[in-house]
């Protein structure tokens, strides 16, 4: 009779505490800007926290670099390997739209139902694989596809995000534009570290990630501040001075060290535990926004949570992901 193997499903001291982490941390990052709103509403300069972040960011990923090396060797591989430096500008852009658009989304939806829309970003994947990789699904890949896309409309048909139609459009097709941004940017990242970047240390190439992710959200600042008649609330040009009050620094502080966490979750774990790990969160979030932010759990929450939830375990089982060497996998380290 099998049973459960713990010491194989967490196989170092730590691994344990590694998955608690993860599944805490990201289901926090909902919370807490779901916490710094004001009715629906940023009184702090989104893109400017999504600036800081990466920064901190380029900071830590520096330091990890330096324990080992020195900040001489590591302006060296940057002069060496330029090309690469611009060839991380695509997948900066891209995690520059994901990252802003998280505000966005969740300033027009409850953490609940951001997560569980973002689970969308599986069915992309596999048409992704699909179209560009010639990977043909098999009919139990496509049946778990069909029922997470269902399970998210289940959610979204007790969604009344504003009063007009239009809006409610609006607010998906930003949700689709995000999961499209993570999808490519994650397929064109295993592109560079297996090829152009295949014999760069992963730290170097962390450092070409923010780089490049940092110049991307200047960019966005620089365009917002100059059309900011025409931008949002949601992106309203305030005083980055704004940005520092004590909950916002927990935001930054909280979506660094995710990126710490997701590299030794991906080189600790495995992928099985990482689709249970995406299950537990939708069903903590739903029970920590029901107690913190009143937001009712209703039938239309728990089907929507338990379909996604089990198209995801099913769609696990047989995934569809590219070939790569063992190494490159357990080696990947970057903070996204």
């Amino acid at each position: 009779m099998g049973g459960i193997s713990w010491s194989e499903l967490f196989p170092g001291r730590w691994s344990s505490v590694i998955f608690i982490s993860y599944i805490a941390l990201f289901i926090n990052q909902g919370i807490l800007v779901t916490w710094s709103q004001r009715s629906g509403r940023y009184e702090y300069n989104t893109v400017a926290v999504v600036l800081m972040t990466e920064v901190l960011k380029l900071i830590i990923s520096t330091a990890l670099y330096c324990k080992d090396n020195s900040i001489v060797t590591l302006l060296q591989e940057t002069k060496k390997n330029k090309k690469v430096l611009l060839l991380y500008m695509i997948p900066a852009f891209l995690y520059c739209l994901y990252n802003n658009l998280a505000f966005v989304n969740l300033a027009r939806f409850d953490p609940t139902t951001y997560y569980i829309l973002l689970q969308l970003r599986v069915v992309l994947t596999g048409i992704i694989f699909q179209v560009i990789f010639r990977k043909k699904l098999s009919a139990i890949q496509w049946f778990s596809l069909v029922i997470l896309t269902v399970g998210c409309m289940v959610k979204h048909f007790d969604v009344h995000v504003f009063d007009t139609e239009f809006h409610v459009d609006i607010s998906l097709f930003l949700i689709l534009v995000q999961t499209t941004c993570s999808c490519l940017a994650g397929v064109y990242n295993e592109y560079l570290l297996k090829q152009q970047g295949a014999d760069i240390d992963i730290f170097v190439q962390n450092v070409f990630m923010y780089i490049d992710s940092i110049f991307c959200n200047i960019i966005a600042i620089i365009l917002l501040t100059t059309f900011k008649n025409n931008v949002s609330d949601t992106f309203s040009n305030i005083e980055i001075s704004a940005s520092l009050q004590p909950k916002i620094i927990l935001i930054m502080l909280n979506n660094a060290i995710v990126g710490i966490i997701t590299s030794f979750f991906l080189k600790t774990l495995n992928s099985i535990l990482k689709t249970f790990a995406s299950a537990m969160e939708l069903i903590f979030t739903a029970v920590l926004c029901w107690i913190l932010f009143n937001i009712v759990i209703n039938t239309n929450t728990v089907i929507s949570i338990a379909m996604v939830s089990f198209a995801i375990i099913l769609y696990s089982r047989n995934p569809v992901q590219n070939t790569q060497p063992k190494e490159t996998t357990e080696s990947r380290k970057l903070l996204v």
